[in-house]
């Protein structure tokens, strides 16, 4: 893979041509920054800017203006390459709250290893239902110890709305679901996103991420998409180069809060 070339697709598909990943959402231009602004309970903020040390504190100013003035909290999202090189510097001062780096994997769905079954006693169901999206909400809590509402509203939204844009799946023991996961499916792009995936503490180690994984790369591949995309943490990270996916840069959140 060539890194450099692949890093520039995905800015040009997934950031600069971003598009909105809810119903309720729309995607904005301003200046040298495209936003998203969706409802209190979507996801709102930045996905790709195009600043420099002249312009830079001028835009987050702007940005922060405008979600302010919508009442809504809202994520810058930096990447590793993004400039100036201060950027996040800049935004901590501007009252930013930065949270864990993570590292963008990118696969090319021909050289990774899909064969990953889940193991004895766990099936994976595809998620088409309220009922579903309650479970994967259930187990997001359990997972990561979040609240798992606005996931609720915005899978809940997509399945009902535009549901080939999204591929969910939740990992049972017997009914207990005990993993889960979801795939984001932008039309027209070369990008598939593996986001959400996580398993109840109780369950890890066992195998049922890298399953979960390996299924909905299948089903990218089913549908044509060439490359997957995945924000890992340190503990997936191992997981998912196993699995044939190369780091390209670090995505780092600033959350500000109105």
């Amino acid at each position: 893979m060539d890194h450099a070339a692949v890093l520039a697709l995905f800015d040009r598909d997934m950031r600069e041509g971003a598009r909105p990943d809810g119903p309720d959402a729309l995607v904005e231009r301003a200046g040298g920054v495209i936003r998203q602004v969706s409802s209190a309970l979507g996801w709102n903020g930045v996905v790709w800017s195009d600043l420099d040390e002249a312009s830079a504190d001028e835009a987050i100013a702007a940005q922060i203006a405008h979600f302010s003035e919508l009442g809504h909290e809202f994520e810058w999202k930096v990447y590793g390459h993004d400039r100036p090189a201060d950027l996040g510097q800049r935004l901590r001062a501007a009252g930013f709250t930065s949270g864990p780096e993570e590292t963008l994997m990118i696969g090319e769905a021909a050289d990774l290893d899909l064969d990953a079954e889940p193991p004895e006693g766990i099936r994976v169901v595809t998620v088409t239902d309220r009922a579903g999206v309650d479970l994967v909400a259930e187990v997001h809590a359990k997972a990561f110890g979040t609240d798992g509402s606005r996931l609720r509203h915005q899978l809940l939204a997509q399945l009902t709305d535009d549901p080939d844009t999204v591929v969910a799946v939740v990992a049972l023991a017997g009914d207990t679901p005990v993993s889960a996961a979801r795939m984001e499916l932008v039309p027209g792009a070369r990008f598939a996103g593996l986001w959400g995936g996580g398993t109840v503490e109780a369950w890890r180690g066992r195998g049922i991420y890298r399953a979960l994984v390996a299924h909905r790369a299948r089903a990218a591949v089913d549908r044509g998409y060439r490359y997957l995309q995945v924000d890992a943490m340190s503990t997936s990270r191992p997981i998912l180069e196993r699995l044939g996916f190369q780091p390209l840069t670090t995505t780092t959140p600033y959350v500000y809060t109105p």
